[in-house]
């Protein structure tokens, strides 16, 4: 159906005001974790509106709690909810069915004398829409929502189901996608709208939070040689960590990883140590996040972070005697990929340039997502795609340009009608 691109191109421009609008809205609803029930209900009664069939799926973990990719990520255990829209298929002809997903959690948006405006103001300055969230990710959800809308208002029926996820719990672990996994929610293929500044990104690195509690010996700053500070031998296991980092990246190749040394980032988040400025610090806790290579397995990487450890500490004769705890909690990601020649990354490229022009970049992500869910476990091909750049997300003034989220919608829009199938009534 490819004489339907300009029809559809310009039916998307002609919803931008109200996928604008909608945007806007998504943003100015805070939906920090523990609190995404009022954004989810307004995705809902949206999806309603549009005539699709609408699930409101909890996660509880009890129901969750014996599967391997399982994270307790620290948040309610039962009054999360995840939205699930279906647009049904006419069932004729040919076509496969796809899945749409989208988190709607956001991180804290810090200090807010760092934003120029309020973080949930949603403002829009020379093309581009500000607040937490806007990039990371309601803009990308809100582009599949509004693919599916202009769909409808040009009268096409799919032959095959689409699936507008909307989760929660990614930031912290993909507790909402693994809901809908669990829960029975499938389809042939995932589209993850992640901010990807419109580049495919069917392979993402892993992600392990780790906890590295240092000791020390306390005892007045006066006395400091008959103490052991516990910042100075954190100091060395942070200099083990560096180079654990940057041996693994020179020992690692991949081809769609355009920088070779930011694959799978080591990273140190926080870091608190000693109680007085007078006292020698007795214990310091760090805590981080662990990168996990593609194709490596969350065990070798937790492996390799405590063997460094391990040898660093081995070579200090306070921490040999008194050896660094670590500890793995909350978001556990693997790693996951789709192969390049898989029907997915070829229809979506095609339709990417079929919209734009120009062949799409193919690129791998240093992140964890919830892609490696559909990938690894629910054994459904998946890749990102999606609007805004991932250095603005979890930053202060984030921010998407809204040219990209209204091509965004083209594309996917034009790969609905060419993956699923279907016709114009």
């Amino acid at each position: 159906m490819s004489d339907f691109s300009t029809p559809l191109s310009h039916a998307v421009d002609d919803a931008r005001g109200d996928l604008v609008a909608f945007l806007q809205k998504m943003v100015q609803t805070s939906s920090l974790p523990d609190h995404e029930h009022e954004v989810q209900n307004l995705i809902a009664e949206k999806l309603r509106a549009m005539g699709l069939e609408v699930d409101i799926v909890p996660s509880h973990f009890e129901d969750l709690r014996a599967h391997p990719a399982f994270n307790d990520d620290g948040f309610s255990a039962t009054e999360r909810i995840n939205v699930i829209g279906r647009w049904r298929g006419t069932q004729t002809g040919e076509g496969r069915s796809l899945i749409l997903n989208g988190h709607v959690d956001v991180v804290p948006a810090g200090d807010p004398a760092l934003w120029d405006d309020s973080p949930w103001s949603a403002a829009i300055h020379n093309g581009l829409m500000y607040g937490r969230g806007s990039c990371d990710m309601k803009s990308g959800l809100c582009a599949g929502i509004f693919a599916v809308d202009v769909l409808q208002r040009l009268g096409f029926h799919p032959a095959r189901d689409v699936l507008i996820e909307s989760v929660i719990g990614e930031e912290s672990g993909g507790i909402g996608t693994l809901t809908s996994i669990v829960k029975g929610y499938t389809a042939d293929a995932v589209i993850l709208l992640e901010p990807t500044r419109l580049e495919i990104c069917p392979v993402q690195s892993g992600a392990l939070t780790f906890r590295l509690t240092v000791p020390g010996r306390s005892i007045h700053a006066a006395m400091k040689p008959y103490g052991v500070s516990a910042i100075e031998k954190f100091a060395l296991l942070l200099q083990a960590i560096n180079t654990l980092e940057s041996e693994r990246h020179q020992a690692f190749k991949h081809p769609l990883y355009e920088d070779p040394n930011n694959i799978a980032p080591i990273n140190i988040g926080t870091i608190h140590g000693g109680e007085w400025h007078s006292t020698v610090p007795e214990e310091v806790v760090a805590e981080g996040r662990m990168g996990v290579l593609p194709g490596e397995s969350n065990e070798a990487a937790r492996n390799a972070f405590e063997g460094a450890i391990q040898r660093a500490a081995s070579s200090d004769p306070w921490l040999r005697e008194h050896p660094p705890r670590v500890e793995w909690f909350e978001g556990q990601f693997e790693s996951g990929e789709t192969s390049l020649e898989h029907p997915l990354i070829q229809k979506l490229s095609a339709s990417h340039q079929q919209v734009i022009g120009t062949p799409p970049i193919l690129r791998g992500v240093p992140y964890g997502s919830d892609m490696r869910l559909f990938t690894n476990h629910a054994k459904i091909a998946a890749t990102h795609y999606g609007p805004g750049d991932v250095g603005m997300a979890h930053a202060a003034n984030e921010f998407v340009p809204l040219d990209e989220v209204i091509t965004v919608t083209k594309v996917v829009a034009h790969m609905l009608v060419e993956w699923c199938g279907g016709d114009i009534a």
